[in-house]
């Protein structure tokens, strides 16, 4: 166990992470001597929002490297729906038997992260998006968050730990306000001392109203002003950005932008998106529900088979033309004008490709633009 009370990566790819009953399944059937030749695809059968994003392969390929095992699966960063595989393992089955549990946890886990991600995209009218929630996890999977955060189309995140291709933003806590005799003073360090490519994104709700703050911030130099504690005031947001986008521009400040974090909401996105420039958004996509995946047999030694409720054989997914999805037995020819989106990563044991996190943002941010016409 690692010292903050997390498993280490050791523990993980040995499958030494894993729920008890496949542990005792592997014994079980050794002493029986089965060991058939399993097919198992990975699904989801409810979605709420219809639709989610596939994320985590990355983390699945390193786990079952060098295992005797073929790995088929959609590339991160596709949208897809329910009761399409995202992902299919073939091998003997006492080879991955113990590893549905970390490979569940892997897909799960950030699949959730990158389809709150996309959908606060979705409905955010264009609107830079931040993530910064890593703060709501566990530091020893801010990298995960990070990452997932990006796939699903944010514009940069705050922590950083997140993959080095990945923008870091950020502005600066009250605690470093209030570490100077006045917000003016503040920011005028902030803007003395921080390199030149730092946006000046001033903090302005520290010690008095919003609309004095952001004037005191505009007239330090400021590109943008951060509001980051609606729920604390109890007040009524809409009527203090007003006021604030009011104050900016009438003292000849249009050109600074409005940034609202705090607690964050997709309500609040909706709400606000016409008069905020940018969210910073934390729980609402950091601590975003899972997406239920399963992971079943579909073919025992070659022959199709499922359990109740689960469709049998492997399957192909094909993507129509104008975005939508045609399930398909594999081998089946597929529509004409059809792309096939569940390809080779692993062969016998080998991973034939880690495509890059960028690869994986893009294809969602085309795939969000041509389902629903929002601009990439």
């Amino acid at each position: 166990m690692g010292r903050f009370a997390t498993v280490d990566d050791d523990t993980i790819r040995r499958g030494a992470c894993t729920d008890i009953y496949f542990v005792r399944t592997e014994e079980i059937l050794r002493r029986s001597g089965r060991n058939p030749v399993i097919a198992m695809e990975v699904t989801a059968a409810d979605l709420p929002m219809g639709w989610a994003v596939f994320c985590g392969l990355d983390d699945v390929l390193s786990l079952l490297e060098g295992i005797p095992l073929t790995v088929d699966a959609m590339d991160e960063g596709t949208i897809f729906f329910p009761g399409e595989p995202v992902i299919r393992i073939e091998g003997h089955y006492l080879d991955f038997a113990r590893y549905e549990t970390a490979v569940l946890g892997f897909l799960c886990h950030a699949s959730g992260i990158a389809t709150a991600a996309a959908s606060i995209r979705h409905i955010s009218g264009g609107k830079k998006i931040y993530s910064f929630g890593s703060r709501r996890q566990h530091p020893a999977i801010a990298t995960m968050v990070e990452r997932a955060a990006w796939i699903g189309g944010v514009d940069g995140v705050s922590n950083t730990a997140a993959p080095p291709e990945i923008p870091l933003v950020g502005t600066m806590p009250h605690s470093f306000v209030m570490c100077f005799s006045t917000p003016k003073e503040a920011f005028s360090a902030f803007d003395r001392y921080t390199e030149p490519d730092i946006p000046r994104i001033f903090l302005c709700d520290t010690f008095c109203d919003e609309k004095k703050e952001s004037l005191a911030g505009a007239r330090s130099g400021a590109q943008g002003v951060r509001l980051d504690t609606p729920r604390s005031r109890k007040g009524n947001m809409r009527a203090i950005l007003e006021e604030v986008r009011w104050e900016l521009d009438a003292a000849g400040y249009r050109e600074v932008q409005i940034v609202l974090s705090g607690g964050v909401t997709r309500s609040d996105i909706i709400a606000y998106r016409d008069i905020v420039d940018a969210f910073g958004v934390g729980g609402a996509i950091a601590n975003a529900p899972v997406v239920d995946f399963a992971m079943d047999i579909v073919s025992i030694d070659g022959v199709s088979c499922a359990k109740r409720g689960k469709k049998s054989g492997t399957k192909q997914v094909w993507e129509l033309q104008d975005g939508r999805h045609l399930l398909l037995p594999s081998g089946h020819p597929g529509p004409e004008g059809g792309i096939p989106i569940i390809s080779r990563y692993i062969r016998d044991g080998v991973v034939l490709k880690h495509p890059p996190v960028s690869e994986a943002r893009n294809r969602l941010l085309r795939s969000l633009s041509q389902l629903y016409g929002m601009p990439g």
